[in-house]
């Protein structure tokens, strides 16, 4: 089996595109609950820190408990209503019972995190390395989407992550270990300076410090070689899509927008095409 995906690189690549749509449905599972579960810690953390009576036990409530259901009559997803991809398209996006639309972001993030995943496939090929960046990418998007949903950056999310990039560097998988070792404190420590930067220049906070350990994880994985192109890439599109969005819903230059989701979509792409970007630039430039 192993010989056939060296081998074959497109047999690789579809088995990582089913892969992916099936971690993208569990993924949609995260994105909706984990913010939910981590408010219900809190609130019990505050409660006990306040010397508050305990709020009543409800019901179980975690990344498996209780079964996924529609949001407008309740109904029990059954596991042929929850084929990744195919069951929205067998469903016409709503569902089987009260005929309720289904949003699309379900089968889009499903979509999204198969071709991720089919490309890094591709572009690896069979190894290690592969999975590694799978596992990465699939932690992107979820923090992606949450980041994006409720301005959060979990920390249960993100700090494993980094430290897995130090561990699978550790063995040089991506780059040498100094070079993660450094990437995730020069990550860590670029924003964090900006941060304080702009809050003594403005007196307001300029991000969440979310971002900063985001920066160490791309840092802990692509090493330090790939922070400015992160960053470039990353405000540069924040600084479009700011602008669109603030067109498009009439907010003002000082509504908090999530940066996360810029940041890891450019990290993602200098771990995977920094090295050939950078060549094409130069080239371009008469460097080269």
């Amino acid at each position: 089996m192993s010989l056939l995906l060296i081998e074959h690189p497109w047999a690789f690549a579809m088995m990582g595109l089913v892969l992916g749509l099936i971690v993208g449905s569990f993924i949609n599972v995260l994105v909706w609950r984990l913010p939910k579960m981590l408010e219900r810690e809190w609130r019990a953390q505050a409660h006990e820190v306040l010397g508050l009576p305990a709020e009543p036990a409800g019901a179980t409530y975690n990344l498996m408990h209780p079964n996924s259901c529609c949001p407008h009559c309740n109904h029990a997803i059954r596991p042929w209503e929850n084929i990744p991809l195919l069951s929205y398209l067998l469903l016409r996006g709503r569902c089987a019972e009260c005929q309720g639309s289904i949003s699309l972001r379900y089968p889009l993030t499903e979509l999204a995190c198969g071709l991720m995943s089919a490309w890094v496939a591709w572009h690896f090929g069979f190894g290690w390395q592969a999975g590694a960046v799978l596992l990465l990418s699939w932690g992107l998007l979820a923090m992606s989407l949450i980041d994006a949903d409720h301005q959060l950056l979990p920390d249960v999310l993100v700090l494993p992550l980094m430290w897995l990039g130090l561990i699978v560097n550790s063995f040089s998988l991506l780059t040498t270990l100094p070079d993660a070792v450094w990437g995730a404190v020069i990550g860590y420590m670029s924003l964090w300076t900006l941060f304080w930067v702009f809050k003594l220049v403005t007196g307001k906070d300029g991000m969440g410090h979310g971002d900063f350990k985001l920066l160490a994880l791309l840092g802990a994985w692509g090493g330090w070689q790939i922070l400015p192109m992160t960053l470039l890439m990353s405000s540069l599109v924040g600084v479009f899509m700011g602008l669109i969005l603030m067109r498009l819903r009439n907010t003002q230059a000082s509504t908090p927008m999530p940066f996360g989701p810029y940041l890891a979509i450019a990290g993602w792409i200098a771990l995977l095409w920094g090295g050939q970007i950078t060549d094409f630039y130069l080239q371009s430039v008469g460097f080269r």
